[in-house]
């Protein structure tokens, strides 16, 4: 089955010119070879839970998404790598057709890592191809677009189902290097600090400057009541202090369907924390280590608590005196911010691997100055308060790509800011990252906001 040509939504998205897309189509798939180069091949088969993926599928399926929505759409004399790989390799796209279950994706030992490696080649050189005709269509350019920035999310999720899947290994490996200390920051010994917002009427939503995605789109007006936010992310002594106060264990704190969760899963503290006495190397505040893409070490106090639940975040939140932000208040106070939109400013094509402090979130900077609040976004994702649904007046693309936001509106809370593992380019103030109340193994944290006083 051959696709029409479909066209994703773009808000004021620029044109990008054929030489420039051939060169980011290929500095974005190196980026996620990159990413697979420390892994054996027994690294990149393994699922270590239904919710992750292994590494060669992540490698699979974002060529399979070249495959099947541009070179199937616009390839002349188009024929499939291998037929088998529509099924295999298809995500959730049932425009397209079946898909291979989720939970089973660490049973396709066949084809091997050499094999889909080859597909990688493959589509590489035949989109290579496309994109140096005398002219490409701007719908095709758009796709490729879209393309790149799937690409781009699911190195994030590379990085993350492989922390997962190493963490399940006893022996604790490395992803890569080995735990250096952290240097202490002057943020660690500061309490919070409070920005108060006035609130009334904001706009939030893409500003049409440059790449969205759709479920970023209508720009719209929204009504706050006034409101301040925390200076910085929730830090891992004070996580901690919720912790050896017995927050586990008082159900005050939590949702009651964050506490039968809790109860049912025997959690006492974060995934990839281990206490003193959990046979780990401990050397940590009261003797607590966590385990990293780079191995175990010490928890360091002043770092961002990271791969909290949205149950765990609320209930720290409650303990606090506090609450989570509203996604529109997490966005308004983010524009207020310095820097871009007021997000951390990286190119749009760094790659995450440049700095090997971005494997794990860093201590917030040292106040520049009287104001002690610092830029937004870019070291772990950020729980809100705010159910994933559609802004007003929105509506997917047609065709097979609108399945890749809109579908999943439903039963789901919004992450803001970007983490140390985010691509920077989709580190802005508008983007909206979304998971399931009990998801813990993305790079997911909290900042404490509360009505004005």
């Amino acid at each position: 089955m051959r696709l029409p040509p479909s066209t994703p939504t773009l808000p004021s998205s620029p044109q990008q010119s054929q030489p420039s897309m051939a060169l980011r189509y290929a500095v974005v798939r190196a980026a996620t070879e990159a990413l697979a180069r420390p892994l054996s091949a027994e690294d990149c088969c393994a699922q270590s839970m239904p919710d992750a993926s292994p590494v060669k599928w992540h490698l699979a399926h974002t060529s399979w998404f070249f495959e099947t929505f541009v070179l199937e759409a616009h390839e002349s004399g188009f024929r499939a790598f291998d037929p088998a790989f529509r099924v295999l390799f298809n995500s959730y796209y049932h425009g397209v057709g079946r898909q291979h279950p989720r939970p089973q994706r660490g049973l396709i030992t066949r084809p091997d890592l050499a094999t889909v490696r080859a597909y990688r080649a493959d589509v590489d050189a035949r989109m290579q191809q496309l994109l140096s005709q005398p002219e490409v269509p701007g719908d095709v350019l758009a796709l490729v677009e879209l393309g790149l920035q799937h690409e781009q999310q699911h190195q994030e999720l590379i990085l993350t189902d492989v922390k997962h899947l190493l963490w399940c290994n006893p022996l604790w490996p490395a992803y890569q290097g080995t735990a250096a200390a952290v240097v202490a920051d002057a943020m660690a010994a500061q309490d919070t600090a409070w920005r108060r917002l006035e609130g009334g009427l904001a706009q939030i939503g893409h500003d049409g400057e440059g790449f969205a995605f759709d479920n970023e789109t209508p720009r719209h007006t929204v009504f706050l009541q006034p409101f301040e936010i925390a200076n910085r992310p929730v830090t891992n002594a004070q996580y901690l202090a919720f912790v050896q106060a017995g927050g586990y264990r008082e159900p005050a704190h939590w949702l009651a369907e964050g506490w039968d969760w809790r109860r049912a899963q025997g959690l006492e503290h974060p995934i990839y924390w281990r206490g003193d006495g959990e046979c780990g190397q401990g050397g940590g505040p009261g003797g607590w280590s966590e385990f990293t893409l780079t191995g175990e070490r010490p928890l360091h106090p002043a770092q961002p608590v990271v791969h909290l639940s949205y149950y765990e975040a609320d209930a720290f939140a409650r303990w606090a005196g506090a609450r989570l932000p509203t996604e529109a208040e997490w966005e308004v106070a983010a524009a207020a911010c310095a820097g871009p939109a007021g997000c951390v400013d990286h190119p749009a094509d760094a790659d995450v691997l440049d700095d090997g402090g971005r494997l794990h979130p860093r201590p917030a900077a040292p106040a520049v100055g009287a104001d002690p609040f610092q830029p937004m976004g870019g070291e772990v994702w950020e729980w809100t308060q705010s159910s994933y649904a559609p802004y007003p007046g929105f509506a997917p693309a047609p065709g097979a790509v609108g399945e890749y936001n809109g579908k999943f509106m439903v039963n789901q809370y919004v992450l803001r800011g970007g983490s140390c593992a985010t691509p920077p380019g989709h580190v802005r103030a508008s983007y909206r990252n979304f998971f399931p109340a009990t998801a813990r193994w993305q790079f997911t944290g909290l900042r404490l906001a509360r009505d004005a006083r």
